[in-house]
C-alpha cells in the first residue's frame, strides 16, 4: 500500500502511502501489504500509518504483510542486516500488528552495543544461519507470525541453497528468491525452485 521508486535517493527513506483498504477489498486482494524502513529518522510517521492501516485490514478481514527492512542514518551498511537489528525489525513488524514479515537473511554482525551486551550475557547462538534465522523467528511473538526472508543478490546455487538449507533448520515460513530463479534460464530456474521446495519439505 506504499511505494517505491528509483528516484528516492534519501537519506530517510519514506514510502507514500498510494492505495487503501478499501481499494483491496474492491480488488478481491486477500491482504494488505506495506514497507517500513527501522532506523530511518521517518520511521515514525511509518508506524502510525502502517498502525492505523492494519487496523482497518483487520476490520475488513484482510491479513497484512510488512516488508521490514532497516535502513537510515542510525544504521551502518553492515548493520542493515546485522542479526540483532533484523529481529528487532521483526519484533516492530509484529508488535505493529503484522501477520506476515519479510526481512533480509541476518548475518553475524551485531549493531547495537547494548544488544551484543545482552547476547553476550545470554549466550544467544548466531555463529550459523540456522542460529540467526531461529533468533529472528523466536522475535517475532516467539513464532506465531510467520516469518520468511529475502534470498537476496543474485549468486551461485550452491550457495544459495546452503542458505536455504540454514533457513529451514532455523524455522523460517519460507524464502523470496524471485531474481535468484526469474535471472536464469528457465529449465534452471525450475530446479532451483523444486530444490528450495524439497529442503522446506524435509524440514517440515
Amino acid at each position: 500500500m506504499n511505494n517505491s521508486d528509483t528516484l528516492a535517493k534519501m537519506e530517510a527513506p519514506c514510502s507514500a502511502v498510494t492505495s487503501s483498504v478499501k481499494d483491496a477489498q474492491r480488488l478481491g486482494c486477500s491482504a494488505i501489504g506495506y514497507t517500513i524502513y527501522p532506523g530511518s529518522s521517518a520511521r515514525n510517521r511509518m508506524y502510525e500509518d502502517l498502525r492505523e492501516i492494519i487496523l482497518e485490514a483487520k476490520e475488513a478481514g484482510l491479513a497484512s504483510v510488512v516488508w521490514a527492512y532497516p535502513r537510515g542514518s542510525g544504521l551502518s551498511k553492515e548493520g542493515e542486516t546485522a542479526v540483532d537489528v533484523a529481529a528487532y525489525a521483526a519484533q516492530i513488524s509484529a508488535q505493529l500488528g503484522a501477520h506476515i514479515i519479510k526481512i533480509k537473511m541476518p548475518t553475524a554482525h551485531i549493531e547495537q552495543p547494548e544488544a551484543k551486551k545482552v547476547f553476550e550475557k545470554f549466550n544467544i547462538p548466531t555463529k550459523t544461519m540456522a542460529d540467526r534465522i531461529r533468533h529472528c523467528v523466536r522475535s517475532a511473538f516467539n513464532g506465531k507470525r510467520m516469518i520468511i526472508f529475502s534470498g537476496g543478490e543474485s549468486r551461485d546455487a550452491a550457495g544459495l541453497l546452503e542458505d536455504m538449507k540454514g533457513l529451514a533448520e532455523g524455522g523460517a515460513f519460507g524464502a523470496i528468491m524471485g531474481r535468484n530463479a526469474f535471472q536464469r534460464p528457465r529449465a534452471e530456474g525450475m530446479k532451483l525452485l523444486h530444490d528450495v521446495m524439497d529442503i522446506f519439505k524435509k524440514a517440515s
